[in-house]
């Protein structure tokens, strides 16, 4: 089976996304390695960190090495935006395969310490495991529905000179540099930052862009993104959306079901729709 690391490389080359969606319970994992298996594309999972403390980290890692070991396919499994080194150790202690350090909202000079240190603790543990750091910083915290208009000042977005120098002296393997996506869907829809992708590119040769924040994007400005050579997309809020809608509509419509595993099947279907969109989205279809 491919590394993390060969099927982004791909992905970087050809010009399709790997596509990440974060998973807060079983139900929602079923529902993504489903999709994933029928349109045979390769899947990153996540969990953030209040969503692997609610499921349970070692928990995460046995589901998906038990969905992985069953269909044979790079199925992996990331921790999300985790906040702090010591975050970062427990989930490389755990056995994730992905970790996300997001120490952006540090000042640069500490953000490059901190995930050069996770950066250096995961290759003496597993030189398999992959890590990502994060340049610039998201002006939203986290995957909601906002009702006003969400303005990304331009100082937010990740500066060339400093995700050279990032990626050089930290040895991440990918990179997610801010480049106008918020968390969240608003009432606007932010506009990406293609001039700023093109140039972090160009310097930055075959590292892996992560673009956090996708369910706000547009499905042009999606497509236009992963031709400039993002090559990991982060897909949260409309699965929570398409999960948590469906269930409310079902318990509204069966109040009498106490058949649980009976009221989940409907929004299992409804987050393999989601992701099956995406999957088509971002091209990783049949890529294995």
């Amino acid at each position: 089976m491919l590394s993390l690391k060969e099927v982004l490389t791909n992905a970087t080359r050809e010009r399709w996304a790997v596509p990440h969606f974060n998973f807060a319970n079983s139900s929602m994992l079923e529902a993504l390695v489903e999709a994933a298996v029928e349109a045979r594309s390769p899947l990153l999972v996540g969990t953030s960190e209040s969503e692997r403390d609610f499921i349970g980290i070692e928990q995460c890692v046995a589901l998906v090495k038990s969905y992985r070991d069953e269909h044979d396919m790079p199925i992996y499994l990331n921790a999300d935006h985790t906040y702090s080194v010591e975050k970062a150790k427990e989930a490389i202690d755990a056995g994730y395969d992905s970790i996300h350090i997001d120490l952006s909202k540090e000042s640069f000079e500490d953000n490059l310490r901190g995930t050069k240190e996770v950066v250096e603790y995961a290759k003496n543990k597993n030189p398999e495991i992959s890590v990502e750091g994060e340049i610039g910083y998201l002006v939203t915290d986290s995957s909601t529905i906002y009702k006003d208009v969400i303005d990304v000042p331009k100082e937010s977005l990740a500066k060339p000179d400093e995700a050279k120098r990032f990626v050089d002296e930290t040895g991440v393997n990918r990179l997610a540099p801010a480049v106008g996506s918020i968390h969240g869907i608003a009432a606007n829809k932010p506009h990406l930052d293609f001039e700023l992708i093109s140039t972090l590119r160009g310097l930055l040769g075959d590292t892996a862009f992560v673009l956090h924040g996708g369910s706000g994007v547009t499905q042009d400005e999606m497509k236009k993104a992963v031709q400039s050579g993002i090559s990991n997309v982060h897909i949260s809020t409309d699965l929570r959306v398409a999960f948590v809608d469906k269930l409310r509509e079902e318990l509204e419509k069966h109040k009498d079901e106490y058949r649980v595993y009976k009221l989940l099947k409907p929004e299992i279907e409804e987050v393999k729709k989601v992701a099956l969109y995406n999957i088509e989205l971002f091209g990783s279809r049949n890529k294995l």
